[in-house]
């Protein structure tokens, strides 16, 4: 067992610095929102005395941040330990008037709370709690925070691959898996662009001499779902067509997501969905590829970290395990290139991605201390 060390960590000054992070609400998509709260993410790693670079937004996206800590003479130019989160949300602005900051209980509520806010910040508690103790490792710490991963991280995936190449052990703090384990892997995913164009006419005096790529896409949307098996899902999730409701409809467009617990099964269903494209009877309708996250499964360097983790929560009582999961995150990058990665580090709770996101309250100080005891062990 490794020698593991109880920090006291300030639960309810973490909260009073979430609240701030919460109440700046960062869409992905909505730039201007996503920078703000990077900015208020720079003050505090900035106060943290990391050495901090903002790296400019791509593709119309927020920015970046990258913060290196413990940078010695010695390590500078090692691979170190990378620990990686997002601040961009799903939720769109005003989400906050119905999904307010809140406590009730052992439960605290807001958009973006548990993904993956409250991961972030716990795991710069932690860095700065080893800071403070004395307790660094020997191994330089980079900081990296990106802006989009709730889109599947178009603009930074190569920004993530490079760091990961760089570092010697990668730490995710996406939100923990509801038993209070660790994500060991992830499933790969792909998400498709979907078009139909078809004939507009007056829906008023002859709809039927018009051919509706409304009508069109919602055939295709549960073509494609049905085709969902043990091996791989589908799943429609937006849908955009029309701009008059008194004329049939020209073009529409959605955004399809597969998922599937091994390549092979991924690759073999975009192989299905891409073969869907054709035009025919006055109705085109293409698919193309869009973002995809490689699956990510667990090697031995990846073994090794769940052995210190399974070793820290002995030392701190707490429970332990781990697996494959979903949902993906940017651990999927590190992980299929190889790089030991350990995902689902961040604080407990459920209901991410919804209106009743929230995280346990008691789940902060013992996670942090998790995070703070796995870099601790790392040499």
């Amino acid at each position: 067992m490794v020698e593991t060390k109880e920090y006291n960590f300030e639960t309810k000054k973490i909260l009073s610095t979430l609240q701030d992070w919460v109440e700046v609400e960062s869409p992905t998509f909505d730039k201007d929102s996503v920078n703000r709260m990077m900015d208020l993410c720079s003050n505090y790693l900035a106060e943290m005395g990391g050495r901090l670079e903002r790296v400019p937004g791509k593709q119309n996206l927020g920015d970046c941040l990258r913060a290196s800590f413990n940078e010695t003479s010695e390590n500078y130019n090692s691979p170190g330990i990378l620990i990686m989160g997002h601040m961009d949300t799903v939720h769109p602005i005003g989400t906050l008037q119905k999904l307010p900051f809140r406590i009730d209980g052992n439960k605290c509520f807001g958009p973006g709370i548990f993904d993956m806010k409250s991961g972030n910040l716990i795991a710069m508690e932690a860095v700065k709690m080893l800071m403070k103790e004395g307790d660094l490792p020997n191994l330089k710490i980079t900081i990296l925070i990106t802006s989009d991963e709730e889109i599947g991280s178009p603009s930074t995936r190569s920004l993530i691959e490079a760091e990961s190449l760089r570092s010697k052990y990668v730490l995710v703090p996406e939100p923990g898996l509801p038993d209070g384990g660790y994500v060991s892997g992830r499933y790969a995913i792909a998400r498709f662009n979907l078009k139909t164009e078809g004939i507009p006419f007056h829906a008023g005096i002859n709809p039927k001499a018009g051919k509706s790529a409304v009508k069109e896409m919602a055939k295709k949307i549960i073509e494609i779902e049905e085709l969902s098996n043990d091996d791989r899902t589908f799943s429609v999730g937006v849908i955009k067509g029309g701009q008059w409701v008194n004329c049939v409809s020209s073009e529409c467009f959605a955004e399809a997501i597969s998922m599937a617990k091994e390549q092979k099964n991924l690759d073999e269903g975009s192989s299905t969905i891409l073969d869907l494209t054709r035009n025919e009877e006055g109705i085109k309708f293409t698919v193309e590829q869009g973002v995809v996250r490689p699956v990510w499964e667990p090697n031995e360097g990846t073994s090794n970290l769940l052995a210190i983790t399974n070793s820290v929560c002995n030392g701190l009582g707490l429970p332990f395990s781990h697996g494959s999961m979903g949902g993906g995150s940017d651990g999927n990058f590190s992980g299929a290139l190889g790089v030991p990665t350990i995902d689902g580090l961040g604080t407990l709770g459920d209901g991410y991605h919804t209106l009743n996101e929230h995280l346990h309250i008691d789940s902060i100080a013992k996670r942090s201390n998790v995070i703070a005891n796995i870099i601790k062990q790392l040499d």
